[in-house]
């Protein structure tokens, strides 16, 4: 049971199987959450509906662990999330598995350094330094916008800068997010009706406006791959270093469509995943502007009124927390598809060839038996005196294993600092007579842009 006094923000209503699919069908909005039965955040192992392919659904630790290691090769990323991306970010380092993987993880290992903190942090700084003059105009104005654009905005501006050492312009800001939203809710990953008739592996058609949308995305990041192609020694940062990689054995380079591909996954998995749990956090500060204070008695404390650095980030163990639990709860990639390649066993469950095995940090970090009070909001959780009690491989916002997102301490350094300058300068809160629900589609978004308001800091 939860306490009458713990705050539960937003979560899908969960349903019966069967009417959980009904309901699922008649909204036709592809949102997957809602498709969750309310056994799904109690069982070890369960079936998700019945299709012809079969979907079971792994929330122990260890058999999560063991599919996520994936040691002999039997089950890579679902053959339904390689093509719903596809025309997105082509034959790329997020949908690849094996040697090819291998291969293009080799060539562009040099560019994580440019991941390092360190080289990033002043990047992150000046975006966040225009995003607050941005947010003083909506202050004055006091106007209503939308929360999702502008922290899809200011962690689109933060890798652009990082990737191609260039500030995004705001008109190319809204064009990715209003293409990636269109994306996100009409790529076929998530056809309901298709997920349960056809075979593993069948050839799915995507929307013309899908493509016609991955398109538009695609040349923005061909214009900026270009200005590197075109002054080489110009550059020093992650796009410069992923043209300069070499294949091992050819000594070949990335050609212009693959630089695409494999850029496009640091440029939108980068910007597209963080912004989405900001979205959340944001969210629930104006839900709950107590935290505000909380927040900021931490920040006034460590900071004071200079300007917030790295070494502030990794010194407040509150704001920390406030984000990892925004993670658990509203963790960005909602779930994490794979397919068996042929006849296998995980904790005592045997899956035919073909079947969808699904791993969801949605269902695994709500889960009953490894979190108490599993859908409230208790950041205290994850502060460093309480941390080692949460139970080992129950919390994979970034993945598992050899596949585990390469960006996650630059995501959550990052995030510490949006949510620190911000916190401290502004207060927030929702527009009325919003009904705010997750989707779940490629990340976990609100199914409506949230609106809110802005002004200075009151207290």
């Amino acid at each position: 049971m939860t306490a009458p006094d713990l705050y539960i923000p937003p979560k899908p209503l969960s349903l019966w199987s069967v009417v959980a699919l009904a309901r699922v069908l008649w909204k036709g909005d592809g949102n997957l959450l809602e498709l969750l039965p309310a056994a799904a955040y109690h069982f070890d192992v369960g079936n998700l509906g019945y299709s012809r392919r079969s979907t079971v659904l792994f929330n122990e630790p260890e058999a999560v662990r063991e599919i996520m290691r994936d040691a002999e090769g039997v089950f890579p990323k679902s053959d339904l999330m390689v093509n719903a991306l596809e025309h997105l970010i082509g034959d790329s380092i997020f949908v690849t598995d094996g040697a090819r993987w291998k291969r293009q993880r080799a060539m562009i290992d040099p560019a994580f350094s440019h991941m390092r903190i360190s080289h990033a942090f002043g990047a992150m700084q000046a975006a966040v330094n225009d995003h607050i003059k941005s947010l003083a105009e909506k202050a004055a104005s006091e106007d209503a916008f939308s929360l999702d654009l502008a922290m899809s905005h200011l962690t689109a501006d933060i890798i652009c800068r990082t990737v191609f050492s260039t500030p995004l312009q705001s008109g190319v800001a809204v064009d990715v997010f209003e293409d990636f939203t269109l994306f996100e809710r009409s790529a076929v990953q998530v056809d309901v009706l298709r997920l349960i008739f056809k075979p593993a592996w069948s050839d799915i058609p995507q929307p013309a406006e899908v493509l016609a949308a991955c398109e538009r995305i695609r040349r923005h990041l061909g214009a900026l791959v270009d200005t590197h192609l075109e002054h080489a020694d110009g550059f020093d940062d992650i796009a410069s270093s992923v043209i300069a990689a070499r294949d091992r054995d050819t000594g070949e380079p990335f050609s212009r469509e693959e630089l695409i591909d494999q850029l496009g996954v640091f440029f939108l998995a980068g910007h597209e995943t963080t912004a989405s749990a900001l979205t959340w956090a944001f969210y629930m500060l104006a839900d709950q502007p107590q935290w505000l204070k909380r927040l900021r008695d931490e920040i006034d404390r460590v900071v004071g009124e200079a300007p917030v650095t790295f070494e502030h980030t990794r010194q407040l163990p509150l704001v920390k927390a406030f984000f990892k639990e925004t993670l658990r709860l509203y963790p960005p990639i909602t779930f994490m598809p794979r397919v068996a390649l042929r006849k296998a066993t995980v904790a005592g469950r045997r899956l035919k060839k073909g079947a969808l095995v699904m791993i969801a940090p949605w269902t695994l970090q709500r889960h009953s038996k490894w979190w108490r009070d599993p859908h409230a909001f208790q950041p205290e959780r994850f502060l460093p005196e309480q941390e080692s009690t949460l139970v080992q491989g129950a919390y994979i916002p970034f993945g598992q294993g050899p596949h585990t997102c390469v960006g996650a301490g630059f995501a959550q350094t990052e995030s510490v600092l949006i949510l620190a300058e911000l916190v401290r300068r502004f207060d927030w809160w929702l527009s009325p007579g919003q009904t705010v629900r997750p989707a779940a589609r490629m990340t976990t978004r609100p199914a409506d842009q949230v609106m809110l308001h802005v002004r200075p800091r009151s207290a």
